[in-house]
């Protein structure tokens, strides 16, 4: 057996040790969601405006705001980037 199916058996049976409660093995990373919506509001923009200003798709805005999705790793990073400094993350996201 190559070692590539040895370690693909090995990490499914952590995952069915995590799924049964046995976490020994596993390490599990909790992603902070912030609330979108909150920090939009905080800074007094519309959808449109907010979407703009930190090149976020609006449509995107809107799931997130909705609930349909919610901001993978990155994203969540780059809201809470955006919360603690909207000003600089704006300045940086100008040409030139």
């Amino acid at each position: 057996m190559s070692n590539f199916a040895k370690d693909l058996i090995e990490g499914m049976q952590e995952a069915v040790a995590h799924t049964d409660g046995k976490t020994a093995a596993a390490t599990v990373h909790v992603v902070e969601v912030p609330d979108v919506r909150a920090i939009r509001q905080q800074l007094h923009m519309s959808q449109h405006e907010f979407a703009e200003a930190y090149r976020i798709p609006l449509a995107t805005l809107k799931n997130w705001e909705q609930g349909r999705r919610a901001p993978d790793a990155p994203a969540a990073a780059y809201l809470q980037a955006i919360s603690r400094k909207p000003q600089l993350i704006r300045d940086a996201l100008q040409p030139g």
